[in-house]
């Protein structure tokens, strides 16, 4: 896409998730030097810049009102002036605001640079000993019971990855830890607390180890977590497991449709929610003539 060379430059900047000596240099560098930096909460990146001797202007950009400010720092980019985005730690746009000012500096032809350092999903990964050839992000895990069974669910399936990473907040921790030892989750888990900070803690195990863990430290509920699943290979789903039977769908078909059993079985195979093969799907019109023959 083409990049307007007379536009000034976003620049997405990965800030520390705890330790401020993790700050890169080069991102130094780009803090100082830009013409303004868009800050998730102003005060939060005054105490940083502080810390690494930086002065600069801090304009907020939070998921509140990012929707409306992303026109004011793209005319300033249009204009020539650089602009540096940061969240309160680590890489934004990563559960963290950003990605609508990116958009919009994509659509108008501004360059976008990445200026890479501490993101905490991708360190817990790294010190997590699972199996990281293929992983997925979800962001936070969900809150209600229903969406946690769904998302079960998906990671049962195994479908490309067995290892997944989330964020959690302090007060929910244990109920989520909870939720996996209740649905009798095989899996193992690798739980960060506080990462990069100087009383971090890791909790490593099964769902029960790790409860006990977390109820052993006593004041689990501070900090902030990024929470490493692997799935175990015998805990993955080893055939499609079906919600509704063979038999129910056939009769579904025959009465939607008001046709016999051999076009039931047709119809049903053509539908695209079916995972049923010809053969099951045979056996159970064979059933259904059995039951009703009695």
């Amino acid at each position: 896409m083409y990049e307007n060379p007379e536009y000034g430059t976003l620049y997405i900047v990965a800030t520390p998730i705890g330790n401020s000596r993790d700050m890169s240099p080069r991102g130094i560098d780009i803090l100082t030097s830009c013409d303004m930096i868009a800050a998730e909460d102003t005060r939060r990146s005054m105490i940083l810049l502080n810390k690494l001797g930086i002065k600069n202007k801090l304009v907020s950009n939070h998921k509140f009102n990012e929707y409306g400010k992303s026109s004011y720092f793209i005319s300033e980019l249009k204009s020539g002036k650089s602009v540096a985005v940061i969240t309160d730690a680590g890489t934004p746009c990563i559960s963290d605001p950003g990605n609508e000012l990116i958009r919009s500096a994509v659509e108008n032809g501004v360059r976008v640079i990445g200026i890479p350092g501490c993101c905490a999903a991708v360190t817990a990964l790294s010190i997590s000993g699972f199996d990281l050839s293929s992983f997925l992000f979800y962001g936070f895990f969900p809150r209600e019971n229903s969406d946690r069974r769904k998302l079960l669910e998906e990671m049962r399936k195994g479908v490309g990855t067995r290892t997944y990473a989330f964020y959690e907040s302090p007060k929910r921790i244990m109920s989520t830890v909870e939720f996996f030892i209740e649905s009798a989750a095989e899996c193992r888990m690798c739980l960060c607390n506080d990462l990069t900070k100087l009383h971090e803690m890791t909790f490593r195990g099964t769902p029960a180890e790790v409860r006990e863990q977390l109820l052993a430290k006593g004041n689990y509920d501070k900090g902030e977590f990024a929470l490493i699943v692997e799935i175990d290979k015998d805990y993955i789903f080893n055939k499609v497991e079906h919600t509704v039977s063979a038999e129910a769908m056939l009769v579904d078909a025959i009465v939607q449709k008001n046709c016999t059993v051999k076009e039931a079985i047709k119809a049903v195979l053509a539908d695209e929610n079916n995972s049923y093969s010809k053969n099951e799907l045979y056996a159970a019109s064979l059933n259904l003539k059995n039951m009703f023959s009695r």
